[in-house]
């Protein structure tokens, strides 16, 4: 099959994932890297056998056809904008942009030259969420009515080395995890159509808590505390709560709720973990697994030892795929910028103390089966 050249902008910690699990894919082929800081594209290069370009000799390269952007948020619009402008298909780590005007702008560009544009999170597209999908579209627990959906802890301070851009303007635990959770339930239940929330920001500073800064202080300038109302076109109703407050908790991660039962989905973060179901009169039982490639585990969880289901760059080789193909892809423009618009509008909401009623839509995303999983990677 046919392979598209793939470039990678930015070589920070995400960039690993990406270099180290794009070869099992059939569509794409990671050939370089680049980054403001060569020592740092250098040293992606060396760990896994790619050419270190400078961001503008990337951009001109001839068997590049899609560049991955793995900036930080306060750059994704920009650096995507340049690699539209070079003639060069994007696909972008979330959150795609910063605000609806920044994505429209890119989609005009993108139409312009008749290019893709593509955006993570493609974690909706793991066994276990398809498996839930699956079941939703089955009508085993009947229409839906309405939901909950919790990712809450402490933030990243305590992990992450250099952990400022998630307290920034365009950080925070809204944009930097609510998709996972918000294109797994557009996905789910489609487009929303309004939002209201409460917000706030407890901590001013946050104390970095490893690597070479370990015990400095970085300020807050986001809201860390957000708990959102979701009002989906079907007319389902959604709490979701993003929280980088809190210590412990014993919320599920997604619940969803329907005329004929409830359905447990585990983290959207991740692509496999159980998924049950109950049914009138009936106790909460496993789903049952499928034969779905992406929920096999095949990589060790970092935190856990436990094995776990890491299929990174689905979204990305089913762009490329879809590319060959001449045919939509699945995590689109269309659906990463609808995503961007529930968030801001949620964030927005909170600053007014009003509800926000969306501007933008989508329709859901293709499903992602078994037969059209295994095609992206045999």
């Amino acid at each position: 099959m046919k392979k598209l050249g793939v470039g990678i902008i930015g070589c920070g910690n995400i960039s690993g994932a990406y270099l180290g699990l794009a070869p099992m894919f059939r569509a794409i082929e990671v050939r370089a890297v680049a980054d403001v800081n060569m020592a740092a594209a250098h040293a992606r290069a060396d760990d896994f056998k790619v050419r270190a370009e400078t961001v503008d000799d990337l951009l001109a390269a001839e068997d590049i056809g899609i560049i991955v952007n793995l900036t930080i948020p306060n750059a994704h619009f920009e650096v995507s904008k340049r690699v539209l402008e070079a003639g060069k298909h994007v696909y972008s780590e979330k959150p795609f942009v910063l605000s609806v005007a920044e994505g429209e702008a890119l989609r005009r560009i993108a139409d312009e030259k008749g290019l893709r544009v593509g955006a993570a999170p493609d974690t909706w597209m793991g066994g276990a969420h398809q498996d839930a999908r699956a079941a939703l579209d089955a009508g085993r627990i009947g229409t839906v009515t309405c939901g909950t959906a919790h990712v809450m802890s402490h933030g990243a301070e305590s992990w992450h080395p250099n952990p400022d851009f998630f307290y920034e303007s365009g950080g925070g635990p809204m944009l930097d995890l609510g998709p996972y959770y918000l294109n797994n339930l557009i996905q789910f239940l489609g487009p929303v159509e309004k939002v209201a929330a409460l917000t706030s920001t407890p901590l001013k500073t946050r104390s970095i808590g490893s690597g070479a800064r370990e015990g400095e202080t970085v300020p807050v300038l986001t809201a860390t505390n957000i708990h959102a109302l979701l009002q989906f076109r079907t007319g389902a109703t959604i709490t979701l709560s993003t929280s980088w407050d809190v210590w412990k908790h014993r919320h599920s991660n997604m619940e969803l709720y329907g005329t004929e039962g409830s359905l447990f989905v585990p983290d959207p973060n991740f692509f496999g973990g159980k998924v049950e179901i109950a049914t009138p009169g009936g106790e909460i039982e496993d789903l049952g697994r499928t034969d779905h490639p992406f929920g096999i585990a095949n990589q060790e969880n970092r935190d856990t030892g436990e094995m776990q289901a890491n299929y990174r760059t689905a979204g990305l080789a089913d762009m490329a795929q879809s590319i060959i193909e001449g045919r939509p892809h699945r995590c689109s423009l269309e659906m990463s910028l609808h995503a961007v618009d529930v968030m801001t509008s949620i964030l927005k909401s909170g600053e007014t103390d009003s509800f926000v009623t969306l501007t933008t839509t989508c329709e859901r995303p293709a499903p992602l089966g078994p037969d059209e999983a295994r095609q992206l990677i045999e």
